[in-house]
């Protein structure tokens, strides 16, 4: 008798979503999916209300990323009135970028050492009452404290030029609405300071030298698990730059050919498109000069360091040199080596953040700046978690019409389910019992891309209800299927 096991819900993860895996009468593994399966309409109630809120509006979404998406919205909105994101003044371009590297400090750092540490510490297989964030603050007390006053200052940078640590206001279309002042700046980079930037960059070196320790002593597991080829899409600068704020669009392959480049992303229709299927309310984004079958492609730390020439700070650029190393110059499929990127990335946003800090131009200059009015605009970010697009149109009334998102872990769909079949055929598949560590790897598959699921679950337009009967020994007697408009 065939048989299915349900992972309810996805641990140690933003968001709701579950992982089914059926098996046939030999035990073996037929079919895997992770369903995302919570439903959140943004594109859709965003509509009819005016432009300007859509920087704030938006960020609700998530109380994890709001930043990206505050940003991201921004700078759609900077196209709406005129001024597209490099035209803006320089002063309000390097809040914004402060901003975000203060986002993509603390995301990065939460991630690691609070979601995915204990896996590495402990061990993906085990006892779960020790494999959580409070047995690392009872084994590893130093490593905890680190890491909560890591987080707590990329909050701060949040704060001071946001507003507020969540959900704050300081990105306005055409620029910014405060400048640093210097005595916010003091608390950042004072020596006696319980977190200052010198001992940020310090303890990104040193986060990411712990992650290196445990490749180094577990080379066979990091490297093998849930790894396997595909196409990986960022934003870089224009020559070529690791750039997490704004840039062109890059895309390669596996073997590293460039799909396409220096594309801007005002033309991202014309090369992305999206498809959806029945079983989940994540959308499947895929390349359209590949296609839909062999189209799809991964986002995040990952895509970024296999798309990206250099890395524009020079603790972060040796670092980079070592990881490209390792395969050689290739791209690299490793799921497992998004926690090396992530952290390699971390250090990058300490040193930017760092070198932000002491620039003169963002305590005084120009905020904003208007232009000649648009109709559409399309923002797009390097989210914590990877590419990040928001697209909308505006009537003559100054209220949003339109609104499409891509959220980057809707980019790493097709990725994340193929980590988790990857899971199943290579560990579960054969087997009569399994274990609860077996599962977990499941949820290490899927966090290794530290998904957000809130963010990335969209629709519009039909969006079916669908209610299965099956009997006693699973053969299906009667499906119904409703059509809900969204």
């Amino acid at each position: 008798m065939s048989r299915k096991i349900t992972i309810e819900p996805v641990t140690r993860v933003e968001g709701h979503g579950k992982v089914t895996i059926k098996f046939d009468e030999n035990h073996r593994v037929i079919q895997t999916r992770l369903h995302i399966v919570e439903f959140r309409g943004f594109e859709k109630f965003v509509q009819g209300r005016p432009y300007w809120e859509a920087p704030v509006l938006v960020q609700r979404l998530c109380g994890i990323c709001p930043v990206s998406h505050h940003l991201c919205a921004a700078k759609a909105m900077d196209v709406i009135v005129g001024t597209p994101s490099d035209q803006i003044p320089r002063t309000a371009d390097k809040m914004r970028r402060l901003m975000h590297y203060g986002q993509v400090f603390q995301s990065h750092v939460l991630h690691f050492f609070h979601l995915a540490s204990p896996d590495l510490l402990f061990g993906v297989d085990s006892d779960p009452i020790k494999r959580n964030i409070i047995g690392v603050i009872q084994d590893f007390p130093e490593l905890a404290k680190k890491a909560v006053l890591m987080r707590k200052f990329g909050q701060e940078v949040i704060r001071i030029t946001a507003g507020k640590k969540i959900h704050g206001t300081g990105a306005i279309p055409g620029g910014i609405n405060k400048s640093l002042t210097y005595k916010e700046r003091d608390q950042l980079i004072q020596e006696d300071s319980e977190f200052n930037a010198d001992l940020m960059v310090q303890w990104a070196e040193e986060g990411l030298a712990l992650f290196k320790g445990y490749h180094k002593k577990n080379k066979d597991f990091v490297d093998k698990f849930a790894a396997f080829p595909s196409n990986y899409m960022s934003l870089v600068r224009k020559d070529g730059a690791l750039d997490l704020y704004h840039g062109v669009l890059r895309a390669v392959d596996h073997a590293g050919n460039k799909i396409f480049d220096q594309v801007d992303y005002q033309d991202y229709t014309n090369y992305l498109s999206e498809e959806i299927r029945s079983w989940t309310y994540m959308k499947f984004p895929f390349i359209k000069s590949v296609g839909s079958g062999n189209g799809w492609y991964r986002v995040g730390p990952l895509a970024r360091l296999n798309t990206c020439d250099f890395i524009p700070t020079p603790i972060a650029q040796k670092e980079f040199e070592e990881y490209k190393a390792y395969t050689y110059g290739k791209p690299n499929g490793m799921s497992m080596h998004m926690h090396w990127a992530r952290l390699i990335e971390v250090v990058h946003s300490a040193e930017c953040i760092r070198e932000l800090l002491k620039d003169p131009e963002i305590y005084q200059g120009e905020l904003t700046r208007i232009g000649d009015r648009q109709v559409e605009g399309i923002g797009v970010i390097e989210a914590p978690r990877g590419t990040l697009f928001h697209h909308y149109r505006v009537n003559s009334d100054d209220l949003i019409t339109m609104c499409n998102l891509i959220v980057s872990t809707t980019s790493n769909n097709e990725g994340m389910n193929r980590a988790v079949g990857w899971v199943a055929d290579h560990h579960i598949s054969g087997r009569k019992e399994i274990p609860e560590g077996l599962l977990n790897q499941v949820e290490v598959a899927i966090r290794a891309y530290d998904p957000c699921l809130s963010c990335a679950t969209h629709a519009i337009g039909q969006m079916p209800l669908e209610v299965s009967l099956y009997d006693s020994h699973n053969q299906l007697l009667d499906r119904v299927v409703k059509n809900t408009n969204i």
